[in-house]
């Protein structure tokens, strides 16, 4: 029986902490503190923006945290560094598990989409330059919905588009509230714990499962 595996990009197949290399180039040993805390804004005004219903694309979520880490950290980034660095954002590396992961995932017939807050030619060209674009059948974005993850219309978004049946789809990600949002709204879901410190929101709504590399997703058959 053939399952679909809907993956989240951002944290999950792209390593958004990639940044921090070209972050010490321009501020030196703050880099680590600015890219923890650009994604942890970037991610709350996503989720401050569908409570809201204020929507801006997961671009302008980003450059916005970009904008408030700078102020918060007292950086001073120029335009240009802003702009070098928002172009940066859309080349972020892969990493080193995934093309292994999805080509033993493909091999045993599963059907692989991307599926993310950014939008679909943002996330097409991140997979294009990391290498793994071929392996997906397609890309989901949320963007046509105007919300963001963990909002429960973004997972049916997700099988509508995919022409997938809920009971035979799987949710990949390394980012609890994305796990916790589709096991909530029924589809089955693995947690990547990609750091042995990460730790799952204690909330009572557990992943189906938990895997500790990309390498681990044909183990998945046979889980319905």
């Amino acid at each position: 029986m053939s399952l679909t595996l809907a993956f989240d990009i951002y944290g999950t197949l792209i390593d958004t902490q990639g940044i921090t290399l070209q972050l010490s180039q321009i501020i030196g040993d703050k880099a680590p503190e600015f890219s923890q805390r650009w994604r942890e804004k970037q991610l709350e005004y996503t989720f401050r923006r569908g409570l809201m219903r204020k929507y801006e694309n997961f671009g302008i979520c980003t450059r916005n945290a970009l904008d408030y880490t700078d102020l918060w950290l007292n950086t001073k980034l120029s335009d240009s560094s802003k702009q070098d660095l928002m172009a940066a954002y859309k080349v972020l590396p892969a990493y080193d598990d995934v093309a292994d992961g999805l080509a033993k995932a493909k091999a045993v017939g599963f059907k692989l989409y991307g599926f993310s807050n950014g939008s679909a030619d943002a996330v097409d060209g991140l997979l294009q330059h990391a290498g793994i674009r071929d392996f997906f059948d397609g890309i989901v974005s949320v963007d046509s919905l105007q919300t963001f993850k963990p909002n429960p219309d973004v997972y049916h978004h997700f099988l509508d588009q995919s022409k997938s049946e809920k009971e035979k789809t799987w949710l990949i990600s390394s980012n609890p509230f994305d796990v916790q949002g589709a096991v909530s709204f029924g589809m089955k879901s693995a947690w990547l714990r990609r750091s042995p410190e990460a730790i799952f929101d204690p909330w009572g709504i557990e992943p189906t499962r938990c895997i500790d590399s990309l390498s681990e997703l044909p183990t998945l058959h046979g889980r319905l």
